[in-house]
């Protein structure tokens, strides 16, 4: 028995296609749905880990789920239904070849970018005399490339409608959407205490209409700060307190890796596979201030599927 999915090859009626991503698997139905298969495979410095993670799918998807269904009333999403724990089905969708990233503070990538002088990301500029996660006096929106293979690149609104990316009209909408999803995503995260610092947006179109589509507010989508002690530990130059898979990456470096060539990923033995664990579903409870129901977990590839099929026993009845 399993009691985590590292990865599935399931067979169901009118599938097309299966995508194996870092985390999910997604199976094209009919190229009218698509079934989207939060795994519990964790990445870190673009490498799969060798372990899974008992609920981290779960706990993932929940989160989408929750938040898809939050903001439907600013933008629809691709969302029909989630007939398991770990999965969620959606109408398919024409993806735009862009993410939309918006950040509301200097973190991450753009402050990289702002520690080697820069203060223009994606053709957006940035204030003089930012300290690493400052606040923006508005968020700013720094869209990336949507890459197939390797790494999305940053890539400026007017790029965008150079290269016909993105046509006028739609790209005005997708930015109409981000900022009124990031809008709900910051009160909802005030609301429990945190910050949403920045994560990324991603759109699709079906019938000439926009969905929003793929996961939102996760923590392996966006990054979180928590609320209390934001402003002294601003004022101290201290690091800020994050909610985010950040200590796994902590724990890597501290064991020697960093992804790159010649490293071997240390080993992950159990106590620390249990622990990251726990910290998901701490994560999850934080962000969306329920308490976390673990599914059953005897066999779960056998639950996963069984559940998938009686949808779309229903579904197509």
């Amino acid at each position: 028995m399993q009691n985590a999915i590292t990865r599935t090859n399931f067979t169901f009626p009118g599938l097309k296609n299966l995508y194996i991503g870092k985390v999910r698997d997604v199976y094209n139905i009919d190229d009218e749905l698509l079934i989207m298969v939060t795994s519990d495979r964790i990445s870190a410095f673009d490498v799969v880990l060798p372990r899974a993670i008992p609920y981290k799918g779960q706990v993932l998807n929940q989160i989408a789920a929750k938040f898809l269904d939050s903001t439907s009333d600013i933008v629809p999403n691709w969302k029909i239904a989630t007939p398991d724990p770990m999965v969620t089905v959606g109408r398919l969708c024409d993806p735009f070849k862009v993410e939309m990233v918006i950040r509301g503070y200097l973190s991450g990538h753009a402050w990289r970018e702002y520690k080697l002088g820069k203060r223009s990301i994606c053709g957006v500029s940035m204030p003089e005399g930012m300290k690493e996660n400052d606040k923006f006096p508005e968020p700013i929106i720094t869209p990336t490339t949507k890459a197939s293979v390797g790494h999305d690149e940053d890539i400026s609104k007017e790029e965008i409608l150079k290269q016909d990316l993105v046509s006028a009209d739609d790209y005005a909408m997708l930015e109409k959407y981000t900022r009124a999803i990031f809008n709900r995503g910051t009160e909802i995260a005030a609301s429990m205490g945190l910050i949403l610092v920045d994560t990324k947006y991603e759109f699709g179109k079906s019938n000439g209409e926009i969905f929003l589509i793929d996961e939102i507010h996760t923590p392996d989508s966006s990054r979180y700060f928590y609320s209390e002690g934001y402003e002294s530990r601003q004022e101290a130059g201290s690091a800020q307190k994050q909610l985010s898979k950040e200590f796994v990456r902590e724990w890597l470096m501290a064991n020697g890796f960093q992804g790159k060539d010649g490293q071997e990923v240390p080993v992950m033995d159990d106590d620390f596979v249990d622990l990251v664990s726990e910290r998901y579903i701490e994560l999850y409870e934080n962000i969306t201030g329920d308490k976390f129901e673990r599914a059953d977990a005897s066999n779960v590839p056998a639950r996963v599927e069984s559940n998938i099929n009686k949808f779309l026993q229903a579904y197509y009845r």
